[in-house]
Parts: structure tokens; sequence; C-alpha cells
């Protein structure tokens, strides 16, 4: 049966808020969670951001279900500091925590000042971070000198068993170069064609391990109400990769999204006043992955965990082939 999972959006709400919403997504019925990692908000609006990997531990401690995170090496985490938060987070919760790894954007890393690469150099950087954390995580001592340098790094508190190393993915050629050496895959859309493509270049490549489909959705009592709040809180959503990754501030993501019409709003993401009507469309979305990853975009998360999680969750495991 598929998992299903909620998303926590660090962006949206302060850490403590967000903290109380995955434990109440682990009460109502989630089989799990998954975050980004971000150090500014896609849009002023939104207007959080968290520390994800200091959240993930307070989260983890209050939760049992597995929750997985985006993870950014090679800028503001030198994949020395991230594969030591990683070990440490495994350590203390064995088999519940795993990072995604991506090459970055410029909204979360321009901070560390310097020249912002392009896509290939970005890829080629995540490349000897994999690496040097993948080394780290089995016990080695690690010297090296290249993109990334470093010198007689060893970790001394490793977990029971090597967490699994993700790629993010949001194309066919990323994700063909990450089934060289990623443990799964984690991508998002929400046209089912975008992202059947991106797994199945991971596994015409050799890709092991689970997939996953993020899908954001605005789940309203009516449509234009839906409409309304994608266009509040997901009006970035428009500008889409690979313009997306070379943006440095939300004010900018404000600017190039302009006044999108409502037709451009829901290619982005999913509408809806009707649960079977959402159900099935990310049942068609999420067919053919393992995991699936739901994220509700309003603010108010209370509300859609306590009143309109659980008949979606119903209905999602009766597509899937399971219990409701």
């Amino acid at each position: 049966m598929v998992f299903i999972g909620y998303h926590a959006s660090h962006e949206q709400l302060p850490p403590s808020a967000l903290l109380d919403a995955v434990v109440n997504a682990e009460r109502v019925g989630f089989d799990g969670a998954f975050s980004a990692d971000h150090l500014e908000p896609w849009t002023r609006r939104q207007g959080h951001s968290g520390n994800t990997i200091a959240w993930l531990g307070a989260a983890l401690a209050r939760t049992s279900f597995p929750i997985e995170a985006v993870l950014t090496p090679g800028y503001r985490y030198h994949p020395v500091i991230a594969a030591h938060a990683v070990a440490t987070l495994a350590e203390m919760f064995p088999g519940r925590y795993a990072p995604a790894l991506g090459s970055g954007e410029l909204l979360n890393e321009h901070v560390i000042g310097g020249d912002w690469p392009e896509k290939d150099e970005r890829t080629a950087r995540l490349g000897e971070c994999v690496d040097v954390m993948s080394r780290l995580l089995r016990g080695e001592e690690v010297t090296q000198e290249g993109r990334i340098v470093v010198d007689r790094a060893r970790l001394w508190s490793l977990p029971p068993a090597v967490p699994a190393l993700r790629a993010t993915a949001t194309s066919t050629a990323t994700a063909t170069w990450a089934a060289a050496w990623a443990d799964g895959i984690v991508t998002v859309g929400t046209e089912s064609e975008e992202v059947a493509a991106v797994l199945d270049a991971y596994r015409a490549a050799g890709g092991v391990g689970d997939s996953a489909v993020q899908v954001h959705f605005a789940l309203e009592p009516d449509l234009p109400a839906a409409v309304a709040l994608v266009r509040e809180q997901w009006l970035h959503g428009v500008v889409t990769p690979p313009e997306a990754w070379d943006i440095a501030k939300p004010e900018e993501f404000e600017r190039l999204a302009g006044a999108p019409s409502d037709d451009e709003l829901q290619q982005h993401v999913l509408v809806a006043s009707d649960i079977d009507v959402l159900a099935d469309r990310i049942a068609d979305i999420a067919g053919g992955f393992d995991r699936v990853y739901l994220h509700e975009i309003s603010q108010d998360q209370d509300s859609f965990l306590e009143e309109r999680a659980g008949p979606l969750l119903a209905a999602l495991r009766l597509r899937f082939g399971g219990a409701a």
C-alpha cells in the first residue's frame, strides 16, 4: 500500500506551530512526514522559515513515525556539518530519519556570498558532497581537495545503520544522474505525465530505493476560495525551474510571478472543493510511486488536520488498495 505522508511547510508556519501540526498529523493517521529546508520563504505572505535541522530533533522526539527532509550540502551546510547532523538524528531515531539531498536554490544559499554556479556545476558539487557524506556516515576519516575541501574529518557518534541518502529531482536529467548514487528519489508535481517521466528516468538508469512525490493542493468549501488561497500562499508556483533556482529574494519571486490567471495558478497547485475529486487526482499523480506527501497549502493547518485530513486519507487509502 502507498505510504501517505504529511508535508510540514516551514515557509508558512512558525516552527512551534509546525511542531504541533506534525504531532497532529501522526494522530490523525498520516504514515510519516516530509519537510523542505529554507532560510527564506518563497513570498513575504508566507512569512516564516525555521531551521529544519533544529526542528527535526524536536519533531522526531515528539512523534513515532518517520520524517524525511530536504538537505542541501555544499553551501550553507558544509557536507561535514550536514553529515554530522544526519548521523546525530539517525543515531537518536534509528530508521526514522533520512535526508533528501538537492543541489540548492539561490533563495536559500545567496547569504554566504560569492558567485552562484550554473546548474551543471551545482550538480557536480552535490556529487562531491554525497561522496564525502557517504564516507563519513560509514565511519571513514575523510580528507579531500576539490570543489569541497575536507581535512581529516571523522564522525564519532554513528547510527546503527547508514541512513538512506535520497535525491531530489524535478527533471529527467537530474533523475538519471542521481540513479548512480541515490537510495531513492523525491519529486514534486501536479501532472502525472511529468512526475512519471522523472521516475521512469531514474528507474531506467538503474535507480533503486523508494520513490516519492509531493503534491500541493488547496481544499476549500468552493473552487473560487481554493484559487484565492493559491494566489495568496502559492503565487510563486508559476515561477518554475530552471528560473526558480536562480532567484535570491521573496520579493523577486513576487515580481516575477506578477498577476497570473486562475488557470495558470491551477497548473501548479491542485484546487478542489470535493474530497473524492481531489483523491482521484492525487491517486492519478502518485500512481507508480511508493510514497506520496500531501501539502495542503493553507496556513490554518489545525482546521485541515482536524476537519479534512481524515476523510482525505480514507478516500486515498481506498484508491491505493488499503483499508479506509
